[in-house]
């Protein structure tokens, strides 16, 4: 394991994620149900399927595809679903 890339990894989903949706859900859901221990271990085992496919999903891509054209269509898609946000087609 690398510690350097743990950490990084760390950073930016921790900084990434801060006032997200996925807050405000789990606000939500806690505040209603009253059961925080059961939101938490909900969200985390969400959070976790979501980032464990997107982990396999970036190695087997790097396989085929150089990670420089993945960084690109990866902002491409972030500024295209973000226009369809903004225009409130999404």
């Amino acid at each position: 394991m690398d510690l350097k890339i743990i950490l990084t990894a760390f950073s930016a989903i921790f900084f990434a994620e801060l006032a997200d949706k996925t807050q405000l859900v789990g606000i939500g859901l806690a505040s209603r149900s009253g059961k925080p221990l059961s939101v938490f271990i909900g969200s985390v085992l969400g959070y976790m399927l979501v980032t464990m496919i997107s982990v396999i999903l970036g190695s087997l891509l790097s396989k085929y595809i150089r990670p420089e054209y993945i960084r690109y269509g990866g902002a491409f898609l972030f500024v295209v679903i973000g226009a369809l946000m903004f225009f409130d087609k999404l």
